[in-house]
């Protein structure tokens, strides 16, 4: 049960612009959570979007910073999530599963060891050592190295938030009805 209710639509305390996009979102949980928040809910959902959807970075790479954050968070929301966006963009499940080892992990290659310590670090540390930076400078274009410290403070940010307002994952019914949509099932 999440610490405050999930939010509708026609919530009487949500600002108009988020009751707005809240009703053309998909019905997860998180964005009922985040409704609440505002203003602050569409520029959310904007860096998201572009962090997903529009960057340059491998979307495996970006998978692997991402769901790594979400387990050393302990997110069990973000993980769920993005253990299946994992596989949805191509990672095998072996790897999937090895992401809770880490960069230890020998399935892993050199540069997906990389994007695991590189989020490892900044996760304990904020600042990646001189080592592994440079590593990651040495594979990433600047664009790309910008979007993997984003994509690990976001979903840092992310976890804490759902971690926080105790997000539940969605039924398994609504998942099933989401999942449809997105592939153009009825």
């Amino acid at each position: 049960m999440p610490r405050i209710p999930y939010a509708t639509t026609d919530n009487p305390n949500l600002v108009p612009e988020a009751a707005m996009l809240l009703g053309k979102m998909q019905p997860l949980n998180i964005f009922k959570i985040l409704a609440h928040g505002g203003p602050a809910f569409g520029a959310y959902t904007r860096l998201a979007t572009a962090l997903l959807y529009k960057s340059k970075i491998d979307p495996i790479l970006r998978e692997l910073a991402i769901t790594r954050a979400g387990i050393l968070c302990g997110a069990s929301y973000e993980v769920f999530q993005h253990e299946q966006i994992s596989r949805d963009v191509g990672m095998s499940e072996e790897k999937v599963q090895a992401m809770k080892v880490g960069a230890d992990d020998p399935i892993f290659d050199e540069a997906e060891k990389i994007v695991l310590r590189l989020t490892d670090e900044v996760f304990e540390n904020t600042k990646a050592s001189e080592q592994t930076f440079n590593a990651a400078a040495a594979i990433f274009s600047h664009q790309e190295l910008v979007e993997l410290i984003m994509c690990i403070g976001f979903y840092i940010m992310t976890s804490a938030l759902l971690e926080n307002f105790e997000v539940e994952v969605e039924p398994p019914e609504v998942l099933a009805k989401i999942n449809m949509a997105t592939k153009g099932g009825k």
